[in-house]
């Protein structure tokens, strides 16, 4: 649970940061992925002594990084894609679907099935409906038609990372499988992000999203140690997130809509559930 609480903290954090990237410091998506990409890796790289680097010379562990980096590539490029018909609060709410997806995983690795963590999980879901009914400003104009194959892809790259990082934990340990994912993710998007120049757009807002991924580095090392001992638990990464804005948006005095509130409360309620089950 600790490391659970860890991770949602450091996300939290990079949330914000990717918030004030897109709209105060103006970025796009190529060049937030890379900024994100290469300082994550570099702060990584300080790490590393520290941490196993078990890794074999095989076909798994370079099939593994690739797939790493697949899934950070498209989660950027498709969640540009489906914000542009959803909102974020709805785009949380689908991923609602991967607590189910997970927690069938674990069971199928060997995890005694319950319901009471079936029902949470259900709780869960039905707060994020809330919470995404909040935040739709005009639910009439969603053409999901444009967005059902990005956002069922959306959907396979979030659950695929615990799935890749679990199945080849035999091979390489993720942090090292992580770790040269990025790398690899820097490299692709160099040609596009022309890092000089995004320093010259906006000198300070990059290195405000350079240095909070020093947090993102502690954010991920938790959760693939969360995703080693279970999925499902890892899939709640971002319901709890949800609940943290909500509680940063009490503490501002910031205004919440009814929907927001209720969805909050419930989602709260799945989620500490499910952990105590």
């Amino acid at each position: 649970m600790f490391l659970l609480i860890l991770v949602v903290v450091c996300y939290t954090i990079c949330s914000l940061s990717d918030k004030y990237a897109v709209s105060t410091a103006k970025f796009n998506g190529d060049e937030l992925g890379f900024l994100m990409a290469a300082a994550t890796a570099v702060f990584m790289a300080c790490c590393l002594p520290f941490l196993d680097r078990t890794i074999t010379f095989s076909w798994q562990s370079f099939a593994a990084i690739g797939l790493l980096c697949l899934s950070k590539i498209l989660e950027f490029k498709l969640s540009a894609i489906i914000l542009d018909e959803i909102s974020a609060f709805e785009l949380k709410a689908w991923l609602g679907i991967t607590l189910f997806m997970s927690y069938a995983t674990d069971i199928f690795l060997g995890e005694k099935p319950s319901i009471f963590k079936f029902l949470f999980i259900v709780l869960t879901v039905a707060g994020l409906v809330f919470i995404a009914k909040s935040g739709r400003t005009d639910s009439g104009n969603i053409n999901y038609r444009r967005i059902v194959v990005p956002l069922v892809f959306y959907l396979l790259a979030r659950y695929g990372y615990g799935i890749v990082v679990r199945a080849a934990e035999k091979y390489i340990f993720s942090t090292m499988a992580l770790f040269f994912a990025l790398i690899l993710m820097a490299i692709i998007l160099l040609p596009r992000a022309k890092p000089l120049e995004i320093f010259k757009k906006n000198q300070k807002g990059a290195w405000v999203v350079v240095l909070t991924k020093i947090p993102n580095v502690a954010g991920l090392l938790a959760e693939n140690a969360v995703i080693a001992v279970s999925l499902a638990s890892a899939s709640f990464i971002q319901p709890m997130i949800l609940c943290s804005l909500f509680v940063i948006a009490l503490i501002r005095k910031e205004p919440i809509t009814k929907l927001r509130f209720i969805g909050s409360v419930i989602c709260m309620a799945g989620i500490i559930g499910f952990q105590i089950c």
